[in-house]
């Protein structure tokens, strides 16, 4: 997978930053350096085009995901944390997923499809990204969701779901709403460092 790796501080937590629709490996380590100045940055950009602009998996229309295509590009995702935890040395079980949007959306289904693959989330404007599969046991997981009561993206039903499906296998979920729509906001920045702090 195409990505960038920025070393951070002994025994910092690695983030694995997942951009949204058109963005790249670049887009979220401001975000990163943002929440914690010694983490390791782990930027990835996702494999598939559509129209040109890079995404995790694909989707058949708005918020209509090709299912078979998102198991197999979360599966790859979920592989190749392992090899960069090999060939860059950081602690596997240190591992954190921030995602906006399309980012988010294959961050959440990693818990959906593969488990506690990593030790926590923190998801920008994530929406359920599949109710076919059954979730196994995410005791002890922590998760932060961002969302926007306004998205025209992301219904605040979904948002909900989201968070429901999370906790009903065991995840420890905290919900952060603002009143505007899609965008990362900074308000929803610092509430997501607030949270990520209490946490560490």
């Amino acid at each position: 997978m195409q990505h960038v790796f920025i070393k951070g501080k002994a025994q910092a937590p690695t983030f694995l930053l997942l951009h949204g629709t058109g963005g790249n490996e670049q887009d979220l380590l401001g975000l990163g350096r943002e929440l914690d100045p010694d983490a390791n940055l782990l930027g990835v950009r996702g494999q598939e085009l559509e129209q040109g602009m890079p995404r995790f998996f694909k989707r058949l229309g708005m918020g209509v995901f090709d299912l078979d295509n998102l198991s197999l590009r979360t599966k790859e995702l979920a592989a190749f944390i392992d090899e960069a935890a090999n060939e860059y040395g950081f602690d596997r079980d240190n591992v954190i997923a921030i995602g906006y949007s399309n980012g988010a959306n294959i961050a959440a289904n990693l818990f959906f499809e593969v488990g506690k693959t990593v030790k926590g989330a923190i998801l920008h404007h994530a929406m359920i990204p599949r109710e076919d599969v059954t979730l196994s046991d995410l005791t002890g997981l922590n998760v932060w969701i961002g969302a926007g009561e306004n998205d025209p993206m992301v219904p605040a039903d979904n948002t909900k779901g989201l968070a429901n499906y999370l906790m009903k296998h065991g995840a420890n979920v905290e919900t952060y709403w603002h009143q505007h729509g899609h965008q990362l906001t900074m308000d929803e920045v610092h509430a997501a460092k607030a949270w990520y702090e209490k946490m560490a």
